[in-house]
């Protein structure tokens, strides 16, 4: 059986922080990401803040609200972010090469072929969780496990600076009480699915009938049925040395053939809006190269990269090269069964300005994000959509963002 810890940096932005200035440790601290827009979104809070009330996501006046004139505003870092995420992952490394980023604050790790060197899995963790502590001066959170769902709840469980084992012999006492939208990859979309038919806790999940959730949810229902029995068998990758943030995206199968570059261009701007989000979700502002992907119905796979004109975030010049890349690679020897798109290629330090472009532009669509994020966070990811998906009233319904998630099980697998 293997063991595999799950370890989470606690309110790692603003501790690492509160690290770097011992002063403002002491008062409440949000992480947001542009120090010049008062309206910026807070990225991370430290647990004072926490306790006022402040929520990642919360727009920064909010968050004043909740705090008053005491709150310290800082504004993100992500090179330094990164500098110390690996510093940590160093600390992993002594213990096993089989280590999974999942961003760059959260790393499976399989320590199977290290017990009879450092002990259990719990020692393991403990030894991992104090040298986080003694070494880098960060807690982190630990959940151990003998699979990557389970253990990854493991370590949400009790915060921060803490260990939770979920076993065998335990897991149905600790883990099916919990409720569904608890467990990885159970999105506001799906657990309302499941909340329907009366599916509210993990275990009611678990036992509930796999055939069922195969028709509601297709093969995410195959795969929730499977995590939830804790019979998980992905593999944790090797260590490498590349940054633990590579890329971000979203794939999706559609309902239906895509006949016509209407279809797709419809299509690539609903996953770019996710891309979009999910950017901005991490703190990430700038991405400098966007994929496409298509799989034809005929199963063939196509795929292609190109630049961004110049860094973003933004959806429309997001879907605006991955339709351009298209175009380029798919033949239209068959019609479109499948899509994805993904962003790389992040800039994390200063970026040269564009001559040509608009600094006034360039604040107003970042403002306008942040209200559309936002909405979408008070009430679902389908408040607010681009006029281009109200063609088709079954792709405009779906939830994209909050759904079609990208697994370790890849968009191109077996070489489709």
């Amino acid at each position: 059986m293997r063991t595999i810890l799950h370890s989470d940096l606690n309110n790692f932005y603003a501790s690492v922080e509160c690290l770097r200035n011992p002063e403002i440790r002491d008062k409440p601290v949000v992480v947001v990401g542009s120090k010049e827009d008062r309206h910026g979104i807070v990225l991370a809070k430290n647990m004072i803040a926490k306790q006022a009330g402040v929520k990642t996501g919360d727009i920064y006046w909010e968050a004043r609200q909740k705090c008053g004139n005491t709150l310290v505003e800082v504004q993100a870092d992500f090179a330094e972010y990164l500098k110390v995420s690996k510093e940590v992952r160093k600390i992993y490394e002594d213990y096993t090469d089989r280590i999974e980023a999942y961003g760059i604050d959260e790393c499976w790790l399989d320590v199977t072929a290290s017990l009879n060197l450092f002990g259990n899995g719990v020692q393991i963790a403990n030894t991992i969780r104090e040298r986080v502590k003694k070494e880098i001066g960060i807690t982190v959170s630990v959940g151990v496990s003998w699979n990557k769902i389970f253990a990854k709840l493991g370590s949400d469980m009790k915060k921060p600076d803490a260990v939770t084992e979920i076993t065998e012999e335990n897991y149905r006492e600790v883990v099916w009480s919990l409720p569904v939208e608890d467990l990885l990859y159970v999105g506001h979309a799906t657990k309302q699915k499941l909340n329907r038919i009366g599916v509210k806790t993990i275990g009611q999940l678990a036992q509930s009938d796999e055939g069922l959730l195969v028709r509601m949810l297709g093969k995410w229902g195959n795969y929730l049925h499977t995590f939830a029995n804790g019979k998980d068998n992905s593999p944790v990758t090797t260590v490498d040395e590349e940054e633990n943030i590579k890329s971000i995206g979203n794939s999706l199968t559609v309902y239906r053939d895509l006949k016509n570059e209407e279809d797709v261009r419809m299509v690539i701007h609903l996953l770019s809006d996710s891309v979009a989000a999910r950017m901005r979700e991490a703190g990430l502002t700038r991405a400098r190269t966007v994929h496409l992907y298509a799989r034809a119905s005929d199963l063939s796979g196509y795929q292609k990269q190109g630049k961004l004109p110049r860094p973003c975030s933004n959806a429309i010049e997001i879907s605006k090269k991955a339709f351009e890349l298209f175009r380029e690679v798919y033949p239209w020897q068959s019609y479109v069964r499948g899509l994805g798109v993904s962003v790389s290629d992040f800039c994390f330090g200063a970026e040269q300005l564009d001559l040509f472009g608009s600094l006034e532009k360039d604040e107003k669509q970042r403002r306008l994000d942040a209200a559309v994020d936002k909405l979408r966070q008070k009430y679902g990811n389908n408040v607010i959509q681009s006029a281009i998906v109200y063609k088709d009233p079954k792709i405009r319904d779906m939830d994209v963002k909050g759904e079609h998630i990208i697994h370790p099980y890849s968009f191109f697998k077996n070489g489709t």
